[in-house]
């Protein structure tokens, strides 16, 4: 293999590993703030349950 094409490669596979990792971190993230959200509906629904079965 030629020099150029040595480079282009490596540098092509540092840029998918560091798309890889950017994605995780987004998707983690995502995961958090929908867990934070399911959380306060939690909260607010335990609060407002008036300890009746059939209350929608």
């Amino acid at each position: 293999m030629s020099k150029n094409i040595t480079t282009t490669l490596v540098a092509m596979a540092a840029l998918v590993g560091a798309g890889s990792l950017v994605a995780c971190n987004t998707v983690e993230g995502v995961g958090e703030d929908v867990q934070k959200a399911g959380t306060v509906i939690e909260q607010t629904a335990q609060e407002t349950n008036d300890g009746n079965p059939n209350t929608p």
